[in-house]
Formats: structure tokens, C-alpha cells, sequence
């Protein structure tokens, strides 16, 4: 008779920890970003990570966060795994093992479109988080795969918010371009980076904004 407690508990399911953020750090890594901007990109997200504010939101919010590279079609890659952020000493952590994630392409075309596919693919493992956001970095418009505004539907059906971070460093207006063809999601937002130079404070800006609780204010 004392063996039934136990055993309708370990049939009992076992609730997913609280999670109110599942962030998604999409890197560019296509061939218009040299050797010397991807170290930028990788020590200044790290440091971004490292940043108080940063670090006290995600351990608030129990985030589970993951880092994806991407450049060209089929050339997208979930490089450093879902980390689970409790502690500070989490998301030293993961700050870690992103300045040591190794680049895995360097000369291909631009798919951010297939980014969010793969995105999107990720966050199906951590249902159990309240908000699920892609934050996409890049210095490009995208010229191959599918076009990033036909995966709306899918983003809008998930409940994900795509903002973005774009790296200026010719005449394209990127940012502009990202608004009308990337972010998606409420409250989705761009920020400008004038250069790889202006990556690292901006990457803390944009992380600083975007992993601070959401908090309604009742107003219609």
C-alpha cells in the first residue's frame, strides 16, 4: 500500500519551470561581414549579455536563450543550445560560450528569411515561456531564399516579436528596410548601429530593451 503514493507520483506530469522570455539571438554571418566584424559581433553580444540590467532581466524572467548563425540558404545553424538563466553565474555562462562560438560560415549570400524559419523551428522547444522574441542583427537587406515578410503569418500565429538591429555601412537604408520587411510583432522595433564600430553599444541598447518585463499599463 505505501508503494502507490510514490508511484502515482512519478506518473504525476511534472510542470515546466516558469519562463516569461524565450529569446532568440540571430547573428549575421553572411560574406559582407569580415573576420574582424564577427569578432565585434560575438564579444560585444557577450559583453551586452554581461550588462546588469541585462543580467537582471533574465534571470526575472527565467529566460531560456539560444544563439543562431546565419548567412545564405540552407546555411543556418543553432550553434550554441537553449541556456536555462537562474543565476548570474548562468548568464556568465552563456556569455561565455558565445565569445567562443566558433564562426561556421564566412562567404555566402544573405537569407533572413530562413533565419526566422530556423527561428522559429528553435522556440518550438521552450513552449512553456510567455514571450518569445527573435532579435536579428545584420549589416544586409536579404538577396536569397525565402523573402522574411512571407513568415508573418507563421510569426503572428506563434505569438513571436522579431525586432532587429541593423548595422549601417553603405547608402541602402537598412533601417528603413527592416521596418517595412523584417520586424514583426507588438511592440517590434529597430535599432541602427552606424557601423560595426557603434554594434556593441547598440547590441546593449537593444538587449537592455528588449528583455525588460512588459508591463501592461490599462490603457486602451
Amino acid at each position: 500500500m505505501r508503494v502507490l503514493p510514490t508511484l502515482f507520483m512519478a506518473l504525476w506530469p511534472v510542470a515546466a519551470p516558469a519562463c516569461d522570455l524565450a529569446l532568440v539571438l540571430a547573428v549575421d554571418v553572411s560574406g559582407s561581414v569580415d573576420p574582424a566584424e564577427y569578432r565585434v559581433q560575438m564579444d560585444g553580444l557577450a559583453a551586452a549579455l554581461r550588462d546588469g540590467t541585462v543580467v537582471d532581466a533574465l534571470i526575472d524572467q527565467r529566460a531560456q536563450v539560444t544563439l543562431i548563425q546565419w548567412s545564405g540558404s540552407t546555411r543556418q545553424r543553432q550553434t550554441v543550445p537553449w541556456h536555462g538563466i537562474g543565476s548570474a553565474a548562468d548568464v556568465a555562462g552563456l556569455a561565455d560560450k558565445i565569445a567562443a562560438d566558433p564562426r561556421v560560415w564566412r562567404n555566402f549570400s544573405t537569407a533572413i528569411g530562413e533565419a526566422l524559419d530556423l527561428s522559429l523551428q528553435a522556440l518550438e522547444a521552450v513552449p512553456h515561456c510567455r514571450r518569445k522574441v527573435i532579435d536579428v542583427s545584420g549589416d544586409g537587406i536579404s538577396n536569397e531564399g525565402a523573402a522574411p515578410q512571407t513568415f508573418r503569418t507563421a510569426l503572428k500565429a506563434a505569438e513571436v516579436t522579431v525586432n532587429a538591429l541593423a548595422i549601417e555601412t553603405d547608402e541602402t537604408d537598412l533601417t528603413a528596410w527592416f521596418f517595412e520587411h523584417l520586424i514583426t510583432g507588438e511592440g517590434a522595433f529597430v535599432i541602427t548601429a552606424n557601423g560595426f564600430e557603434d554594434y556593441p553599444a547598440q547590441i546593449r541598447r537593444k538587449l537592455q530593451r528588449e528583455t525588460t518585463r512588459q508591463v501592461s499599463l490599462g490603457i486602451p
